[in-house]
């Protein structure tokens, strides 16, 4: 069946070849694109920021790989306008209908399509700071509002993240609407989920203090006194980290391990996503303590490969999981009860498979992509005829 629908994203990161793999954004990104193409909508994705220009035609997508100019002054705005043109220029050679963005940095503010804009609220630089209590720099939020302020729509992964980006940015009068992140499930099989390797903790993601990973030494300290031999394995890219100026957020959490934990703690840096996938298979669980997340694809991954998840209980996590059915939800500061349920995961195999069981039947319910490409598309559709 051949649609009439043309839709196009404005992204910064995209896991193609051409590009490398990336999480977040990028990946639910593609995961949505990758759907639509099979069901024979039309995609063009702009990716900006970019060393090199170049064009990759796809069977019903065409990726621009759009590049950055520096070392002018008011360079963002130059870029911005320059991306602008460029876009309205392939819009109407292309006939695209509708363009997406994300609201992180505000990357359209400056910018005016002659089709409809949707943001997606992926998390904006405002969001975090509210979840995270910290100031937020005027410009940024300045240029985040601006680009809020000319879509004509909103897409929001979570509910929660919808209603906070509402208040922030004081949207009235604009449908918001709640679509989740999709998995490709066939791609998050786990054929031997009854094979896994004892008391083996995974965390994968940035090591940032907003993921919750300074609070893990004093969890896995507490895990540790009932179960000695628990390893903790870490996945995920360094970071700077705001609060203290320092350039790595592994060496803070060194510094929080006892000598003792610290011998079983394995820090791996960033590895093939492939690999990741494998060493979720070998988890035992996996923990993701985060202080500020729109949804967090990589705990959704986890329970799609049928992983007993200890997961943050603060807003958009509740509709990720059922509380004591398809995972654990406990808030990160709370080391005693964060501790508890590991504990109780590692101590009962049964348990632990039936907890990743259910997971699995979670997701398959809640984050199935053939499900939520039709939510997409119907809402495009319908903001587009609400344009005629």
């Amino acid at each position: 069946m051949k649609s009439n629908l043309h839709v196009a994203y404005i992204v910064s990161h995209y896991p193609h070849k051409a590009f490398g793999h990336d999480g977040g954004i990028g990946t639910s990104v593609y995961t949505l694109v990758e759907k639509l193409r099979k069901s024979n909508v039309q995609v063009s994705v702009f990716v900006y920021g970019q060393k090199e220009k170049f064009i990759i035609e796809e069977e019903n997508v065409t990726i621009y790989s759009l590049d950055n100019k520096k070392g002018r002054f008011f360079n963002f705005y130059f870029n911005r306008k320059k991306i602008e043109n460029f876009i309205n220029k392939i819009i109407e050679e292309k006939n695209i209908n509708i363009i997406e963005a994300p609201d992180w940095t505000g990357i359209t503010a400056f910018m005016n399509f002659k089709i409809p804009l949707i943001i997606r609220f992926h998390g904006s630089d405002a969001y975090f700071c509210h979840l995270e209590n910290r100031k937020q720099k005027r410009k940024n939020f300045w240029f985040e509002k601006l680009a809020i302020n000319r879509a004509e729509a909103f897409i929001a992964p979570t509910k929660f993240a919808g209603e906070v980006s509402k208040d922030l940015f004081n949207i009235k009068g604009k449908e918001i609407k709640m679509i989740h992140y999709g998995l490709d499930l066939q791609n998050f099989e786990n054929e031997t989920p009854e094979e896994f390797e004892k008391d083996l903790i995974l965390y994968a993601g940035t090591l940032i203090r907003k993921k919750g990973v300074l609070e893990l030494p004093h969890i896995f300290n507490k895990v540790r006194e009932d179960f000695p031999n628990a390893k903790l394995v870490l996945i995920g890219g360094d970071s700077f980290d705001l609060k203290t100026n320092s350039k790595s957020t592994w060496d803070l959490m060194k510094s929080l391990f006892t000598e003792e934990d610290l011998k079983n703690v394995t820090y791996l840096g960033k590895i093939p996503y492939s690999e990741i996938q494998n060493y979720i298979k070998k988890a035992n669980v996996c923990v993701f303590p985060t202080f500020a997340e729109t949804l967090g694809m990589v705990t959704i991954e986890s329970m799609a490969m049928q992983k007993a998840v200890v997961n943050s209980d603060i807003g958009w996590s509740q509709e990720l999981i059922v509380n004591e059915e398809s995972g654990f939800l406990v808030h990160p500061s709370n080391h005693d009860l964060y501790a508890e349920k590991i504990k109780k995961v590692l101590s009962d195999n049964l348990f632990a498979q039936q907890l990743g069981k259910s997971a699995r039947l979670h997701v398959e319910e809640k984050f199935d992509i053939n499900n939520i490409v039709i939510e997409n598309i119907n809402f495009y559709q319908k903001r587009l005829n609400l344009k005629k």
